[in-house]
């Protein structure tokens, strides 16, 4: 048996009727209709955990896709991830029903004031036993702005400085607020807080101001643990400097790669070690007993692709509107205050261009990522040769057919890796974080900048 890095999995999931692949939802045997229903979300997690799934990622957007042909019409009428719901409502449920899956939830921070966000997730974490992770955004729709009360956006740069902000002032709340045994419980005394031991957190930030103590007890992890996806060159130095585990996309191993090596050298400048980073790419997967029979599958998938809601979702993410487009016609560079990352990614000198009919591809270049059709072993080979060809630790698995594709993948992938020493065979114990980091603690290692808000004197495994 030949052995390779043990990989990590994520299902990466948004409360929405339609994700990545818009259309999908039309599908007879697809349930994403059902997302608003609780039974959904627990059927999805106890399949996660059935297939020892590191955690279920959850997306979410702030606002319409209303780029596409300057109105939001198109994203509505399509299911371009509208209409969605609050993710962190859906984790409790799943928590009850799973002992070990973590839970990567997307919170907007522009949206978000520190001092009741980080209760928000202190809530979590302790009422799911250590289990909760935040994927960092700092909103990029001008219509989520200007539902907001905004007359727009924050610029690009300046939504990554806001968040510097916005994070110093939650690691105040989370590391240095509650000292460690500053909750006593003690009945007979009939004190159950040491109020001496319970620190006044004062920030006066650009964006941020706090005065205040935490309003939650220290839970298993204190922060959480801290997902972000932005890889371009300033979300770069962000994800360098605060990020635990990345979110990202590559339509080729060498893009992957190069975004991979981007990330760790600009970590490694800030004074982290490179591999305190895990580093995961999207991947769509559709497995069969045979490759024929996958085959089939993608093909009968893809008549139930929404070319529209495709446009819609791509205008959004770039800010470019893809109605002017002609179907022949290149992608040109453009700056935008959207995702620079993808539209760089989609334009990268050297690539092939990509058109309008690329983007209502189902297929790698639809996907913008991984696409991986076949046999169980060809897709753990496929999986395996993604990993080591651009140095990633796993893959958030994009819902396809729900939750048809996801248990294909439990059930006929998972053994496969298993039998190669590419995935665990049972769970650790352990929050979240010593899941993803066995030997690190429950909490941020030392070297991360949030460890230097800890109350003074209290350990790092306090």
């Amino acid at each position: 048996m030949s052995r390779h890095r043990e990989l990590l999995l994520n299902a990466f999931q948004m409360a929405a009727p339609g994700h990545t692949w818009a259309g999908l939802w039309r599908h007879p045997r697809d349930a994403s209709a059902a997302y608003n229903s609780l039974d959904y979300w627990v059927s999805l997690a106890r399949t996660a955990e059935r297939g020892l799934f590191d955690g279920v990622f959850l997306a979410d957007v702030i606002g319409q896709y209303d780029v596409y042909g300057g109105s939001a019409e198109t994203a509505l009428a399509r299911a371009a991830q509208a209409p969605n719901l609050d993710p962190f409502l859906l984790v409790p449920a799943m928590a009850q029903a799973t002992h070990h899956l973590g839970f990567g939830v997307t919170a907007n921070l522009t949206y978000e004031h520190p001092f009741t966000f980080t209760r928000r997730v202190s809530t979590l974490d302790q009422l799911t036993g250590g289990r909760v992770g935040w994927n960092i955004v700092t909103g990029y729709l001008e219509s989520g702005a200007r539902g907001m009360g905004l007359a727009e956006a924050r610029a690009h740069d300046v939504r990554y400085e806001a968040g510097e902000d916005f994070l110093e002032a939650a690691y105040k709340l989370w590391e240095g607020s509650w000292e460690a045994g500053a909750v006593l419980r003690d009945a007979e005394s009939g004190v159950f807080s040491d109020p001496a031991r319970v620190h006044r957190v004062r920030h006066e930030g650009p964006y941020y101001r706090v005065d205040g103590r935490h309003l939650s007890e220290p839970s298993p992890q204190r922060s959480p643990v801290l997902y972000q996806a932005g890889t371009s060159s300033r979300g770069r130095l962000f994800a360098a400097r605060h990020a635990e585990a990345i979110f990202l996309n590559g339509h080729s191993k060498a893009v992957a790669a190069r975004a991979v090596r981007s990330i760790r050298e600009a970590a490694r400048a800030a004074g982290r070690d490179p591999r305190d980073i895990r580093m995961f790419l999207g991947a769509t997967v559709i497995v069969a007993p045979t490759r024929a029979e996958a085959l089939d599958l993608r093909d009968e998938y893809a008549r139930y692709l929404d070319a529209q809601g495709q446009y819609a979702l791509v205008s959004g993410w770039t800010g470019i509107d893809l109605a002017g487009l002609r179907p022949d016609e290149p992608l040109a560079y453009q700056a935008t205050n959207a995702m620079q990352s993808l539209v760089e990614n989609l334009t990268a000198p050297g690539e092939r261009p990509f058109t309008l009919a690329d983007f209502a591809e189902f297929g790698p270049r639809g996907a913008r990522a991984p696409f991986i059709v076949g046999s169980p072993s060809e897709v753990a080979d496929a999986l395996i040769d993604w990993a080591e060809a651009a140095d990633i630790d796993g893959f958030n698995l994009t819902r396809v057919v729900a939750p048809e594709t996801l248990e294909a993948f439990v059930d006929l992938v998972v053994p496969e890796l298993q039998a190669r020493g590419a995935f665990k065979t049972a769970y650790r114990e352990g929050t979240l974080r010593e899941k993803l980091f066995p030997g690190a603690g429950p909490h941020l290692k030392a070297s991360h900048p949030g460890a230097a808000y800890r109350v003074p004197g209290r350990s790092a495994a306090s």
